[in-house]
């Protein structure tokens, strides 16, 4: 199979970084990229706030420019989709017809935004997703003073874009269906912290609700929202923000293990020849004992270094255990995490203050540390418990053991998943 090229299929952050790094280990072989999307390559977390806002153009979130991606030499098929692939022939097709050969193949086709089945809102002019740079396009004119939007689903999708659209001066209601956003997954804690914060800004959070339908207006756009509690609210536009879906479908009838994305085992091997990287893979964490879907950018780019090891190595493959990290800016304060906090039996508020927003809270799951984030904070003071997390440290062996007094109850601890909607 030397004689084949190893193909990516997914022309994505983690894609294109696992080419770049194949390339710096020195392979010099034929490199193919498939990419659903038209556009080269770009940067997504930046689509909610810098793009939104208008500070950011399309150019600028390429992830390489012109020159830089030309000097990888990689055969680009942008505007292709995959369609379906043969392990056994190592065939992959595309939907031009192509059936592409492959030695190696990396799967890096990611997520696309979850589409729930609202009343009255297939065919209705001002529904919105946001996951692509299009997505964005046909959202950001629609994002001005006096405008009203409702969005919902309160992840990070959901809580970027109100702040955005608060700070271009739209009326942003909020509506989550869970009793505070980020609760599941970084506790009431950090959950209560956010809906104060988004409220103290003019939105209006609605918790423990969810939306039974969409009225129009005359000419078929958006007019107002229905939610499960009888009220109605007006609204110029609706974005959908709960949660995504692995683009898996083309690796139907494959064999490959699909289960909420492509399983693979703790080197990022789905098969034999077959590696995934980024949102839709799928993988065992060793340090964490647990099959984990990580949907932030770090991790894609952490993931493509190893996977682009392994494929080049596989004598001697590297497994993938990193701490996790994932982080959010909403009005000038930065959110930030290391760890797994998904399912943690108990949260603690080690030091700061809640109201100022610069804060530390750790989290306890079993008998060990799975997770801290900080708000407000500067990166070092984070970087001793990243090393705790590495490390594997003992809870009682934390400063979070000596804050007991500040303890949060415990809440209702939620089966280890995927964090895309931390």
């Amino acid at each position: 199979m030397s004689d084949r090229p190893v193909v990516v299929v997914g022309a994505s952050a983690g894609g294109l970084t696992t080419a770049a790094a194949l390339r710096r280990l020195g392979y010099a072989g034929r490199l193919v990229v498939v990419g659903a999307e038209p556009h080269p390559p770009y940067d997504r977390p930046p689509l909610s706030k810098q793009f939104l806002s208008g500070a950011w153009d399309p150019p600028r979130l390429a992830l390489r420019s012109p020159a830089e991606t030309q000097t990888l030499g990689l055969d680009m098929r942008l505007g292709t989709a995959a369609t379906g692939v043969n392990p056994a022939e190592r065939l992959v097709h595309l939907d031009d017809g192509t059936r592409l050969p492959y030695g190696s193949l990396v799967v890096a086709t990611g997520v696309r935004a979850r589409r729930p089945s609202v009343p009255g809102a297939d065919g209705t002019d001002g529904i919105h997703v946001l996951r692509t740079l299009d997505d964005a396009l046909a959202l950001r004119p629609r994002l001005r003073t006096g405008r009203r939007l409702v969005i919902v689903g309160a992840g990070f999708a959901g809580t970027e874009t109100a702040a955005t659209a608060r700070a271009l001066g739209v009326e942003v209601t909020l509506v989550e269906r869970s009793a505070l956003p980020f609760a599941r997954v970084l506790g009431d804690t950090v959950g209560g912290f956010l809906t104060r914060t988004h409220r103290e800004h003019g939105v209006d959070v609605r918790t423990g609700v969810s939306v039974t339908g969409v009225q129009s207006r005359p000419g078929g756009r958006v007019g107002a929202v229905l939610l499960s509690d009888g009220s109605i609210v007006r609204a110029d536009d609706v974005l959908l923000a709960v949660g995504s879906v692995p683009n898996t479908e083309w690796l139907d009838g494959s064999g490959l293990d699909v289960a909420d994305g492509l399983v693979c085992d703790r080197f990022c091997v789905a098969a034999p020849g077959v590696y995934a990287v980024g949102d839709v893979a799928r993988w065992h964490h060793p340090r964490f004992g647990a099959s984990m879907r990580v949907e932030h950018r770090t991790n894609a780019a952490e993931q493509a270094l190893t996977v682009a090891h392994n494929l080049l190595h596989p004598d001697r493959p590297r497994p993938f255990a990193p701490v996790p990290y994932f982080w959010t800016d909403q009005y000038g304060v930065r959110l930030q995490a290391y760890g797994h906090p998904r399912g943690h039996d108990q949260h603690v508020l080690v030091e700061g203050d809640l109201a100022r927003g610069r804060f530390l809270v750790a989290y306890r799951t079993g008998d060990r540390l799975s997770a801290v984030l900080a708000a407000g904070l500067p990166p070092r003071t984070l970087r001793p418990w990243r090393e705790a997390l590495a490390t594997g440290t003992p809870w009682t062996a934390t400063a979070a053991a000596t804050a007991s007094a500040r303890s949060v109850a415990p809440h209702t601890a939620v089966p280890a998943a995927h964090m895309e909607d931390a």
